[in-house]
């Protein structure tokens, strides 16, 4: 009589312990035709699609991990499928609970895994590169090539700015040097100018004095200078300026004045002083005779007097003298000089 217990179960190859791990039975396997045919049904494909789910699930961690790393890229590579014995299978925890993970899941079964926002098997391309297809290795040429131009953009802007900066500054000392040089020479033009002014004052200033004194004769010969030494001086030195000329030739006041003395005075015979309004003193000496007197005014050019050789003399000649206020002897012809007369 046939009993209605089920059959037991063959004993399974393996058994999960604890911690999820398969480990083998303590019993012998003997694997027999019917124990190891291939499972087929319904049975199958279910555990494939559990398979198919954690295939996913872990390609695309490995996927994100190398995309993000920039290490290597997986574009257009095919999804790869990882079967696992139904032991571990099982015990896998759910996809949908991972971090970062279950947003790429569907809650069917059969609809296939949802791409991701932007590519993550590129590594160092923008999705605009990625859509393109732009190689990395292109990419990172590209980008290099064209740092390497910034640079040297930049480096020549640089150069660019240096050059014009030193072009500006000899600029700037070009047109400072001929500043320079235009002021020297407007600096040079005004002195010359202003000497030519002065020495034209000057010259009228002479003139106008010129007019104002006059030489002691008009015909005369020049026989002996100031300062000059001999025996026929009772000093041992010339103390005046001779004019030799003709007796009687008439001798006029150099200047305006005052006849301060008119009369014999020894060795300068007849000899006549004329004292300007300055103080200074001018004696006509060796007169042959005089024609003013004492305390009479006399102008420019007026005759006091005729030439002669009275005194200690050699030959007719006038023996004129200048002196100071105080009495002390100058040279005549540097003060005639000096009044705008040439000797």
């Amino acid at each position: 009589m046939a009993s209605n217990k089920p059959a037991p179960e063959a004993p399974s190859p393996f058994s999960t312990d604890s911690y999820g791990g398969a480990e083998r039975s303590v019993g012998e396997w003997n694997p027999t035709e019917d124990s190891i045919r291939p499972v087929r049904g319904r049975h199958r494909v279910a555990k494939q699609r559990g398979l198919a789910r954690s295939s996913t699930v872990l390609g695309v961690g490995v996927i994100a991990a190398v995309g993000a790393g920039g290490m290597a890229t997986a574009q257009d590579k095919a999804p790869v499928s990882i079967s696992l014995p139904d032991s571990i299978a099982d015990n896998l925890p759910d996809a949908k609970s991972l971090p970062g993970v279950g947003s790429f899941m569907s809650d069917d079964a059969e609809a296939a895994p949802v791409a991701a926002a932007a590519p993550l098997t590129t590594a160092g391309l923008t999705s605009a590169e990625a859509e393109q297809g732009t190689d990395a290795g292109e990419a990172l040429r590209a980008r290099i090539l064209q740092q390497a131009e910034q640079q040297q953009a930049s480096a020549d802007a640089e150069a660019k700015a240096a050059a014009e900066k030193a072009a500006a500054e000899k600029a700037a000392e070009e047109a400072k040097k001929q500043q320079d040089e235009a002021e020297a020479e407007a600096a040079a033009k005004k002195k010359a100018e202003e000497e030519a002014v002065k020495k034209k004052a000057e010259e009228e200033r002479l003139a106008k004095l010129a007019a104002s004194f006059s030489l002691p004769t008009s015909s005369y010969t020049i026989s002996s200078t100031y300062g000059q030494s001999g025996a026929m001086w009772s000093s041992g030195q010339h103390t005046g300026l001779d004019f030799a000329g003709a007796a009687g030739s008439p001798l006029k006041a150099v200047h305006s004045g005052t006849i301060t003395s008119a009369g014999w005075s020894g060795s300068y015979g007849y000899r006549t002083v004329l004292q300007l309004d300055d103080g200074t003193e001018i004696w006509y000496a060796h007169q042959s005779s005089i024609d003013v007197s004492v305390g009479q005014k006399v102008t420019t050019g007026e005759t006091i007097g005729r030439m002669g050789a009275t005194g200690n003399v050699t030959g007719v000649h006038l023996h004129l003298e200048v002196r100071t206020a105080g009495g002390s002897a100058m040279d005549p012809m540097a003060w005639l000089n000096s009044k705008g007369l040439s000797v």
